[in-house]
């Protein structure tokens, strides 16, 4: 005999694996237990699904099998797709957490490793500032475009350290000597020699017997 029951199984395209159970009821009926199994769903809550039980005689069931069982049948493999797409997305967004904690992470780090990198070239500076090497202190002050955030402080502290070594604007050097050391001494009335003549002698007018005949 010809039956088209698998055609209308096939038909209701669901996912995943059908079980069918069936047993002699009372009364010559029949018990009917209907169970959809996915196994590419990762949701455990899938187990909680239960299983589609009905009752009735053959010929009842001949009649409305497919019929009853369409609906809830359907339904659990829609579930149970779903819930597998929920466990895709959730398990992405876990991936993604440990992405970005791991990239924060590894920022956190490298900012430390670059503060720490500053802060000891700049305590160089200090010791050889200290040490009055203004010029190698002027050296080692770290360079404004690895340190972007400290460029102003990094510009003045250079500006000051070059204003203790480099030349003025006419080309001599510096000179840090006090201004009292380099001053000229003024001259005393005894720093003069004995034998020194006043300038006003050789202005005298000479006697008019020596004036010259022209």
């Amino acid at each position: 005999m010809e039956t088209n029951f698998f055609n209308q199984i096939e038909a209701l395209n669901l996912t995943g694996d059908l079980t069918i159970t069936i047993a002699k009821g009372a009364e010559c009926g029949l018990v009917v237990s209907v169970i959809l199994q996915n196994d590419q769903c990762g949701d455990n809550a899938k187990r909680l699904i239960p299983p589609y039980t009905f009752k009735g005689t053959a010929t009842e069931l001949d009649k409305g099998f497919i019929e009853t069982v369409t609906t809830p049948l359907k339904t659990a493999s829609g579930l149970m797709v779903d819930m597998e797409a929920y466990m895709k997305q959730l398990e992405e967004v876990k991936k993604q957490s440990v992405i970005e904690k791991d990239k924060e992470s590894k920022i956190k780090k490298e900012k430390e490793a670059k503060d720490k990198k500053y802060k000891d070239a700049m305590l160089k500076v200090d010791e050889l500032e200290k040490a009055g090497k203004y010029r190698d202190a002027w050296m080692k002050v770290p360079d404004a475009a690895e340190f972007p955030e400290q460029a102003e402080t990094i510009r003045k502290r250079k500006a000051t350290l070059s204003a203790k070594f480099s030349p003025d604007l006419f080309g001599s050097p510096m000179d840090n000597t006090p201004a009292e050391e380099i001053a000229e001494p003024q001259a005393q009335d005894n720093d003069y020699p004995e034998d020194w003549e006043d300038d006003n002698d050789m202005d005298e007018e000479p006697e008019q017997g020596d004036e010259e005949q022209y």
